[in-house]
């Protein structure tokens, strides 16, 4: 029961949020709502651009541009890392973890000016490559992290067997490895492309028209005319399917890499 509540809780925000974006702008604004407003489509109308407005399509292309494949290299990045940590342990193993660990204890904020100087210098503002490399080394330390938990869980006897079989490193990865973290993978995955997806702090900064990605966009729904609800709401409620669908589409496999190892 307590766990009901509490899922309902979290659910409430965004039904509330949905049902707002299907509300006409004076209905929204009203203080109580009202729940019996009649329905209409001009918030989403508005948001992708039907009256006049600049389109959501490039920004929403450049958030999944720069979501999958950000991923799609930590991933590359953090599994061989992840298996010389966890199964092939380097010397001072401990160390290299805590290393990774304190690169995301600086704040944010405190390398956004040597960030965005570098950007300046190299000519690499407004380039949605640059936001790549940066979700790339900012969720890269966090992925080694998880996935050396998960593959700490791989049978070393199959490792080795695979080795007596003839079979190389990127071998033993593709086809022993991976599909037994598959789970923790999948995980993992879906973790670093909602943290590259939600990014706001440097995409901010570092983009202005051509590399602009979904949160940046909606900021500017924030104009000194006033915030329009049902608009906003509308635009959030698009902005958030692509992460609710993948965390839909991966629930199960996200429950069974969080949960790799509680038993045995």
């Amino acid at each position: 029961m307590a766990a009901w509540v509490a899922g309902i809780v979290f659910f409430l925000p965004l039904a509330w949020m949905a049902l707002t974006s299907f509300h006409s702008e004076q209905d929204a604004a009203t203080n109580p709502p009202s729940f019996g407003a009649s329905l209409t489509l001009d918030g989403y109308r508005e948001f992708f651009g039907t009256g006049g407005g600049a389109s959501p399509w490039p920004a929403l292309t450049n958030s999944a541009v720069a979501s999958v494949t950000s991923t799609l290299l930590v991933l590359l990045l953090a599994l061989p890392a992840a298996y010389a940590l966890s199964i092939r342990r380097v010397r001072k193993w401990t160390d290299v973890l805590f290393f990774f660990l304190s690169t995301k204890m600086l704040p944010a904020v405190a390398g956004l000016l040597p960030v965005y100087l570098f950007a300046k210098n190299a000519g690499l503002l407004d380039n949605i490559w640059l936001l790549v490399v940066l979700y790339t080394s900012m969720n890269l330390p966090i992925a080694v992290w998880m996935m050396q938990s998960f593959l700490a869980e791989v049978p070393v006897a199959v490792v080795e067997a695979a080795r007596v079989d003839g079979a190389r490193l990127p071998t033993i990865l593709a086809r022993v490895v991976a599909p037994i973290a598959l789970p923790g993978i999948a995980a993992t995955a879906l973790i670093c492309f909602i943290f590259s997806w939600n990014e706001l702090l440097f995409a901010r900064v570092l983009t202005g028209v051509v590399a602009e990605t979904a949160p940046v966009f909606l900021t500017g729904f924030i104009t000194s005319q006033g915030l329009f609800l049902a608009k906003v709401a509308a635009a959030s409620l698009v902005v958030s399917l692509p992460v609710l669908a993948a965390g839909f589409a991966a629930q199960d496999k996200l429950v069974q890499g969080l949960s790799l190892g509680a038993v045995k």
